[in-house]
């Protein structure tokens, strides 16, 4: 495994899983740029992929002086957590802002808010698997 890759293993799943970080990420005021079904658009084209969510999410006062100060940072930005299906267990997985740091030269303290992903990552390791009652 890459070692600038967090995963962690969520209770429920991928769906649900999805579902509560959109609301936790309303809760924290961060701002939703995109939900990527692959396993969907896989489907769209005759082909089979294991549930597989990309949620890209940020909040701009965090980000923009970031990229203001390292203009390449934006490859990375905004942050993204990606919710995938592990033969049945749900794994949540984002690079480490220690790492994004690291290959773009930002300073720790520009860093700071980005890691916030963290908290929001382990909000979702916590859901009780009572909670998911897709059907």
């Amino acid at each position: 495994m890459n070692a600038s890759i967090v995963t962690k293993t969520a209770t429920t799943s991928v769906t649900m899983t999805a579902r509560r970080l959109l609301e936790v990420l309303e809760h924290a005021g961060a701002t939703v740029f995109a939900v990527i079904d692959q396993a969907e658009a896989a489907r769209s084209v005759g082909q089979d992929l294991r549930d597989t969510i990309l949620v890209l999410f940020g909040n701009p006062a965090a980000g923009t002086p970031v990229m203001d100060a390292h203009p390449l940072a934006a490859l990375d930005l905004p942050l993204r957590i990606l919710l995938w299906d592990d033969d049945g267990s749900t794994r949540v997985s984002y690079l480490d802002p220690a790492a994004f740091g690291e290959r773009y030269g930002v300073e720790p303290a520009l860093l700071e808010k980005l890691n916030a992903v963290h908290a929001v990552s382990d909000a979702l390791a916590a859901v009780s698997p009572v909670a998911d009652s897709e059907g």
